[in-house]
């Protein structure tokens, strides 16, 4: 039984929590393989801590799995990732109907390859009716790419006279962004040490507690993810009030 997951208060859950799932390559060189190794063994800790999440009641887990500078990687890595994204959640489609789990995808898919962009809608196709846990996947993502787009949206809103100028308000950003129909993360974790954002979620996450561990993604298992959850629910959160 997981220590940490029996010291939860059930009644105080975070109700969407995001993750920066960082550490793959520095894993893999730890054990004298390749980047590609390292992201290979990732895709166990996303299956633990989906099911984890699931599990215990959590609505909305948000993951960053793909982000727009990471086009800026070596090629054979990108290609190699991008086929291993996909070819996951091929895979993983049907134990994500068992667990009535619905996946939803945020980022310029557009950027995607036309095979990946396809096998990725059937998936949130298959998935739709779901009604447990929402498993978002941040593919091809960046924040600032995001709140640009939402900002030239609504410019255009206002030249077409669907808007003025004073109806443009946090609300109105926020119905913009591709979060619109998912609350702001409760809880922003992410693994291998680093202490950073890295354009992720930068407006959703304005109230949201940020939790940092050491462990690599590939090492961060379901007691990890309690661990945070528990030292979440031990911070006074008030919202600047």
């Amino acid at each position: 039984m997981s220590f940490y997951k029996e010291k939860l208060d059930k009644a105080r859950l975070p109700k969407h929590i995001a993750i920066i799932m960082d550490g793959n390559g520095r894993w893999a060189k730890e054990r004298g393989y390749d980047r590609i190794f390292g992201h290979q063994n990732g895709v166990t800790s996303v299956r633990e801590i989906t099911e984890a999440a699931a599990e215990i009641g959590i609505e909305y887990l948000t993951l960053y799995a793909f982000s727009t500078e990471n086009w800026g990687r070596p090629q054979p890595e990108v290609e190699a990732l991008m086929e291993l994204l996909i070819d996951t959640i091929e895979k993983e489609t049907p134990s994500l109907n068992q667990n009535n789990i619905r996946l939803m995808a945020i980022g310029d898919l557009s950027r995607l390859p036309d095979y990946a962009r396809e096998k990725l809608q059937r998936c949130i196709d298959q998935t739709s009716q779901n009604s447990g846990l929402t498993l978002v996947l941040a593919l091809s993502y960046s924040s600032r790419w995001e709140i640009t787009n939402a900002l030239k949206n609504i410019c255009e809103g206002v030249q077409s006279g669907k808007y003025n100028i004073d109806d443009i308000s946090d609300k109105l950003i926020s119905d913009h962004l591709t979060t619109k129909s998912i609350p702001d993360p409760d809880l922003m974790i992410r693994t291998s040490g680093e202490e950073r954002v890295s354009n992720f979620l930068l407006w959703q996450i304005a109230y949201s507690e940020l939790y940092f561990t050491q462990t690599h993604w590939p090492a961060f298992r379901k007691d990890n993810f309690y661990q945070a959850i528990y030292e979440f629910q031990q911070r006074d959160r008030r919202f600047g009030k």
